[in-house]
């Protein structure tokens, strides 16, 4: 018996990139998938199987010659039918076959997400595995691509279930308790060996909250502010480790009045590198709200580039948070009377090129360190957060003697099954 999709409209959509591309493909999805594929191709090709077939429009005119696959469902992405047209990536090819499809009774565009948002309503993903849907399309490092494969495979769906599963088999032993404490089979204490395994559980859920900051860093990037007073070289340095001219370098003081930013990829992590105002001692109105923009830049970032010139005295004060500033001496090729090597700070110079691969070496192992084993599970939202920390709130009620009887203790478990839930 065929299934009927609980949608009623049958959605169609170009599944890849820009055109013109070598391939494209057309992806549909519904009840009508069968009809369309019929229509436009003279028959069903067997489930599952790639099969070179003309497309033609309903007056019999060829569209394109290319492979047809066909996903009966519930054994698709969707869980519903679903078709893909594997067409040349030429925009009236793909153009000619889109508006054939709109024009058809019962069919229409897909909207962004609408593919994975049936995925989800159809039970073939949850939550979690459509936010990693997302992450993976939108990785651009190997570190983002490889924690999204992993939670798209159900890795990050697993841990919170096994959380889930303890919590509700804490609840079922006290409520057994509860019901059933005149029964020789129930000891009395079967309750009370339950709050030993809520206090590790606490334990383990916000150790995974406290990682965070990590997940935050493989997706959106370690962040780096290059900091320093006026001329001491920071758009140059910028323009250096970008290998390109992001920043306009002057030697007129107070050129860069706002935040520039550019992102790197160091040995597969994604690091943000800002290029903020220079620093000093009674500026202008207006570069003064770019030191301000500094300041807070330095403050949020993962890691200080501190800059200042060879053979001139540091008149910054030092960052509070030394243990994520990197001292660093530029231009050392303008002067070498004195030698900064011993001090500890990284010596460079943009312009020829000296230190700078040794500074972006640091760079990336302290990125590196900051992320730690990338195949740790992490909690990669805030949504995630927000609701772990409910779930930690409610199991410290429940592991509380003095917040009320067993039915009171078991309710804020059955609430924290439900939150995690989430």
């Amino acid at each position: 018996m065929k299934r009927q999709s609980p949608f009623g409209e049958t959605i169609f959509a170009l599944s890849t990139g820009r055109l013109p591309s070598g391939v494209a493909v057309v992806r549909v999805s519904g009840n009508r998938v069968t009809d369309v594929v019929e229509r436009l191709c003279g028959g069903i090709p067997p489930a599952r199987k790639a099969v070179l077939r003309t497309i033609s429009d309903r007056n019999g005119v060829k569209i394109d010659q290319g492979l047809i696959v066909f996903f009966p469902g519930p054994q698709s992405f969707t869980g519903e039918d679903c078709a893909e047209f594997h067409l040349h990536g030429g925009r009236a090819v793909v153009s000619a076959l889109l508006g054939e499809l709109g024009s058809s009774n019962g069919l229409r565009g897909a909207e962004a997400g609408e593919f994975t948002m049936r995925a989800f309503f159809n039970g073939k993903i949850d939550l979690t595995g459509a936010e990693a849907l997302s992450d993976l399309i939108a990785a651009e490092t190997e570190t983002q691509r490889r924690m999204a494969i992993e939670n798209a495979g159900g890795r990050q769906s697993a841990l919170y279930e096994s959380w889930r599963t303890r919590i509700i088999h804490a609840q079922a032993m006290i409520e057994a308790e509860l019901d059933f404490s005149d029964e020789e089979d129930v000891p009395g204490s079967v309750a009370s060996e339950t709050w030993s395994e809520i206090a590790a559980l606490i334990g383990e859920v916000k150790a995974h909250i406290s990682e965070y900051h990590r997940a935050e860093i493989i997706r959106d990037g370690f962040r780096v502010a290059i900091i320093g007073a006026p001329n001491v070289g920071k758009s140059t340095l910028l323009n250096a480790l970008a290998r390109r001219d992001v920043a306009i370098v002057s030697d007129e003081p107070g050129t860069t009045r706002d935040v520039i930013s550019v992102t790197l990829d160091l040995g597969g992590i994604a690091v943000v590198i800002s290029d903020t105002a220079g620093i000093r001692a009674q500026p202008g109105t207006i570069e003064a709200l770019g030191i301000e923009r500094s300041f807070s830049t330095a403050r949020e970032a993962d890691l200080v580039l501190l800059l200042r010139c060879n053979g001139q005295v540091q008149q910054l004060e030092e960052p509070a948070d030394t243990g994520k500033t990197l001292r660093i001496v530029t231009k050392s090729d303008l002067n070498r009377k004195r030698s900064d090597h011993e001090t500890g700070e990284l010596v460079l110079s943009s312009k020829t090129g000296e230190g700078i691969d040794r500074l972006l070496d640091e760079i990336e192992e302290k990125a590196r360190n900051a992320i730690g084993a990338p195949l740790d599970t992490l909690p990669s939202r805030q949504r995630h957060i927000d609701d772990l920390n409910a779930v930690t709130v409610y199991l410290a009620e429940a592991g509380d003697d003095k917040s009320g009887g067993l039915e009171i203790r078991a309710e804020a478990l059955r609430l924290a099954a439900n939150r995690l839930g989430r």
